[in-house]
């Protein structure tokens, strides 16, 4: 008989559904699973650090000098502050709708958390590192995030003076590794979610379910209302019909829901915007691809509006730094999303303890993540062509009658 091969998404929607009736059933015996998750997490959160180091060296650095020229610049400000804006406008959902309110976690100690704020200056200031090895080490993200932005320059430029050099080679192998070290991680994912939330409900209860569905309702909104503010803009920019934009992009929108992958999506999108949206080759080839690894809306978006869901659950108030520094993190994290199955909870484990918040927490959103994976995928690729639309209209690189026929 042929084998049915299960995806990595049903596989922890199942853990997730059998953990939660295991808590019910032998509640006893859940609460003593908690260390099995927590292994799973610290083996996740071991190969974080070089994993973000080496994917956005090698995103910056496979750029060549000359395509930082005003094309790529206009590119790369495009990118950044569509990113920026998404991760902003998931904070403003999450404090408006408040998808966390209603019940109030606390730590293993039994102790609520207590947040120490930090001035800006100092936020600005932790940016920078002057030792990457202790960053490293103490797995100071932001801190490898410049640190790799600042490599990756000056990888792209040692690359065209010495082209026949294999340090490029050396570290896309690398990361290769890197990625499956955290692939064979998540292969116990299934067994580690399916011990949070057994050892977590039955602390809980089903109580924590409730801030789950509003969570999973506050980020649906917050996206599809993106995705019409997104819309607005390029209808007006490019003096559009927005209808037509819609359909013009449905293929590439339908293929990003169903396969909720990013790198799947890719050909239909280039081919899409070249026969439907009338975008012309050099921007085509050019802003889509570099999209995929440095424009990422729907995944900055993500992590600002669960880590703002968490920060209620655990009755946490942020301060304006703070949120300042969430939503740049947010986006700086969007860079590292590697392509790895679970990709949702790798970016969560990033950005989470870097907010001062548990990492088991994330485990309660795992149950949702083929939901969030579509809303997270369609934000990401439609921002892409809608980021490669603006290049294309400012540097007039869009062919009209393609657009309308």
């Amino acid at each position: 008989m042929k084998k049915v091969k299960i995806s990595m998404v049903n596989q922890i929607l199942i853990a997730v559904i059998l953990g939660i009736i295991f808590a019910f059933v032998l509640p006893n015996v859940s609460v003593h699973l908690k260390i099995i998750g927590d292994i799973f997490l610290k083996l996740m959160q071991m190969s974080i650090p070089l994993l973000v180091l080496g994917q956005i060296i090698q995103a910056v650095g496979s750029i060549k000098p000359d395509e930082l020229s005003n094309l790529g610049i206009k590119t790369i400000i495009t990118f950044l502050s569509s990113s920026l804006l998404a991760a902003a406008f998931g904070v403003i959902i999450g404090v408006l709708f408040k998808p966390g309110i209603g019940i109030q976690l606390t730590k293993a100690t039994g102790k609520v958390i207590k947040f120490k704020s930090i001035s800006l200056n100092n936020t600005v200031l932790n940016f920078f590192t002057s030792n990457i090895f202790a960053s490293l080490t103490k797995g100071t993200i932001i801190q490898i995030i410049v640190f790799a932005i600042f490599f990756g320059i000056g990888l792209s430029r040692f690359m065209v003076k010495r082209p026949q050099s294999k340090l490029l080679s050396l570290i896309i192998d690398f990361n290769d590794v890197v990625i499956q070290l955290v692939t064979c991680v998540m292969f116990f994912a299934p067994i580690g979610i399916f011990a949070l939330i057994a050892s977590t409900i039955s602390n809980l209860g089903i109580k924590i379910i409730i801030p789950l569905i509003k969570y999973l309702l506050s980020y649906g909104f917050a996206t599809f209302a993106y995705l019409l503010i997104w819309i607005a803009v390029i209808s007006l920019f490019l003096k559009v019909n927005p209808i037509k934009l819609i359909t013009n992009m449905s293929e590439m929108s339908i293929m990003a829901l169903a396969t909720t992958s990013s790198a799947i999506t890719l050909p239909i999108e280039m081919k899409e915007a070249k026969n439907s949206l009338g975008l012309k080759d050099r921007i085509t080839n050019l802003v889509l691809p570099l999209g995929m690894s440095l424009n990422s809306n729907g995944s900055a978006m993500h992590m600002a509006i669960t880590v703002i869901t968490i920060a209620q659950l655990y009755n946490i108030n942020f301060s304006f730094d703070k949120i300042l520094y969430l939503i740049i993190m947010s986006t700086f994290v969007s860079l590292a999303n590697a392509v790895v199955p679970g990709a949702g909870l790798v970016s969560l484990a990033i950005i989470v303890p870097q907010m001062g918040l548990p990492i088991e927490s994330i485990a309660i959103f795992a149950g949702v993540e083929w939901f969030v994976g579509m809303l997270r995928t369609i934000l990401n690729v439609n921002s892409d062509v809608y980021s490669a639309l603006i290049v294309g209209k400012s540097v007039n690189a869009i062919d009209y009658e393609v657009f309308n026929k």
